[in-house]
C-alpha cells in the first residue's frame, strides 16, 4: 500500500482522490535545487485559441499580491499556471530559486484555498486540515496534531470533530485556510477566497484573513473582483485586462492614479485623457478641464462623482472653472446616494444625495448643467 493510500484508507478517502485533491490544496514538498534568491519570479504565457495571457510578477518572502481585472482578463488563468494546473506557453515559474515550469501540481510548494473551499464532506474538519500532512509521510498522531494547531490558530478548536455541512461559510473559509497552510506552502493562491460568504461574515472573515497573511512567511497571491478585498488584503495591486497587466502598484497608487477606465470605475472615479498646458487639459474627447497641476504633454485628470455639482440652468456667477452641458442617462441608488450617469459634452458621473436627486427632479433624458471645481480634479503625467 502507498503512502496515499494508506492515508485515504485511515482517512475514509477513496485510493486516488487524494492525489488530485492535494494537486489542488497545495504540496510542501519540492525537491528541487534552490538558489539564495527568495520569492517569486515569473513569466506566465498561456495561449489559448485567440486568448493570450502574457502576465510577469515578482514578489517577495512576506508580500501580498491582488490580480484584479474584468471578467475574462486572465486572473483565474493566471493562478492556475501558477498552480501547476494550467501549463504554460512560454516564460518561466521560479519559487526561492527553484524552476516549477515543470513540476507536477502535487509536488510544488504551492497551497490553494478555491472559492468553493472544495472541503472532504465526509471528514472533519481536523482530518481535512490533516490530510496534507498526512499525504506527505506524517504518521496519524502527528498530523492530526498539527491540524489541531492550525485549528486552533483559526479560532475553530471547538469545531474539530465538525463535519463541512455542520459548518457556516466563514468557518469553512478558514478550515480550507488551514488545510493550505498545514503543509507550511512558499507559495499561497487564494481564488476569490470570500465570495461566497454574505456581507456580515465578509467583513469579519476579511479581518481574520488579513491577520493571517500579515503572519504569513512566504508569498501570497490574491484572486478578487472585489476592490475592497484587495485594498485590504494586499500589499501591491496588478490588474490585467485582455491577458496583459495594464497597472500596478501599492493600493493608495492605484487608487489615486488609475490609468484605464476599469481601474477609474474600480475605485470610483471619473477619469479622462488629455494634452496639458499649464493648468488647462484639452481632452482627447473635445473639451477643456482647468486643473490646479502645472503640467505639460500627456495627462490623465481624475476627480470623483461626489466633486459634481448639477444645476437644472446654467449657473452665473459660480466659482467652478469646469462647467457643462450634459443629459441624464440613467440614476441608480448608490450605498446612501443618487448616482447619475451624465452624457454629453463630457459623460461623467455625478453623486448626490437624495434631496438633492428629488429637488432637480432629475429624470433619464433630463439637460443639466455640470459643474466641479479646479481644486477637486487631479492631473498626473499619462
Amino acid at each position: 500500500m502507498t503512502d496515499i493510500d494508506k492515508t485515504a484508507h485511515d482517512t475514509g478517502t477513496e485510493p486516488g482522490a487524494g492525489s488530485a485533491t492535494e494537486s489542488a490544496a497545495g504540496s510542501a514538498a519540492d525537491t528541487a535545487p534552490r538558489s539564495d534568491r527568495e520569492g517569486l519570479d515569473a513569466r506566465l504565457v498561456v495561449d489559448r485559441g485567440r486568448f493570450r495571457l502574457d502576465v510577469s510578477l515578482t514578489a517577495a518572502p512576506g508580500d501580498v499580491i491582488a490580480l484584479l481585472g474584468p471578467n475574462g482578463a486572465g486572473k483565474t488563468t493566471a493562478l492556475r499556471a501558477l498552480a501547476g494546473l494550467t501549463p504554460l506557453t512560454q516564460g518561466h515559474l521560479q519559487l526561492d530559486g527553484a524552476e516549477l515550469d515543470r513540476t507536477p501540481p502535487e509536488s510544488r510548494p504551492v497551497g490553494v484555498v478555491f472559492q468553493d473551499y472544495l472541503l472532504f464532506p465526509h471528514l472533519t474538519a481536523l482530518d481535512n486540515v490533516a490530510f496534507g500532512p498526512r499525504c506527505h509521510g506524517a504518521g496519524k498522531a502527528e498530523a492530526r496534531a498539527q491540524a489541531a494547531e492550525w485549528l486552533k490558530r483559526m479560532d475553530l478548536a471547538a469545531h474539530a470533530d465538525a463535519k463541512p455541512r455542520r459548518l457556516s461559510g466563514g468557518q469553512a473559509q478558514r478550515v480550507a485556510l488551514a488545510r493550505a497552510l498545514a503543509n507550511r506552502p512558499r507559495l499561497l493562491l487564494l481564488d476569490e477566497p470570500l465570495a461566497a460568504l454574505d456581507a456580515r461574515t465578509r467583513l469579519d472573515v476579511r479581518a481574520q484573513l488579513r491577520r493571517h497573511l500579515a503572519d504569513f512567511e512566504a508569498v501570497a497571491v490574491l484572486v478578487t473582483h472585489d476592490p475592497l478585498d484587495a485594498m485590504v488584503l494586499a500589499d501591491r495591486l496588478v490588474v490585467i485586462e485582455e491577458g496583459h497587466v495594464v497597472q500596478e502598484g501599492t493600493p493608495a497608487d492605484i487608487a489615486r492614479h488609475p490609468r484605464t477606465d476599469y481601474i477609474a470605475h474600480l475605485v470610483g472615479l471619473n477619469l479622462y485623457k488629455g494634452e496639458a498646458e499649464g493648468h488647462v487639459v484639452r481632452l482627447d474627447a473635445g473639451p477643456e478641464i482647468t486643473t490646479t497641476e502645472d503640467l505639460t504633454g500627456p495627462v490623465f485628470v481624475t476627480f470623483p462623482p461626489a466633486a459634481v455639482t448639477l444645476y437644472r440652468d446654467r449657473p452665473t456667477g459660480a466659482s467652478a472653472r469646469n462647467l457643462w452641458p450634459c443629459e441624464v442617462a440613467g440614476l441608480e441608488t448608490h450605498g446612501d446616494q443618487i448616482r447619475v450617469a451624465l452624457t454629453g459634452t463630457l459623460p461623467l458621473t455625478a453623486d448626490l444625495t437624495t434631496a438633492s436627486a428629488a429637488e432637480l427632479g432629475l429624470r433619464t433624458g433630463a439637460r443639466i448643467w455640470a459643474t466641479v471645481k479646479a481644486t477637486q480634479t487631479h492631473a498626473y503625467p499619462a
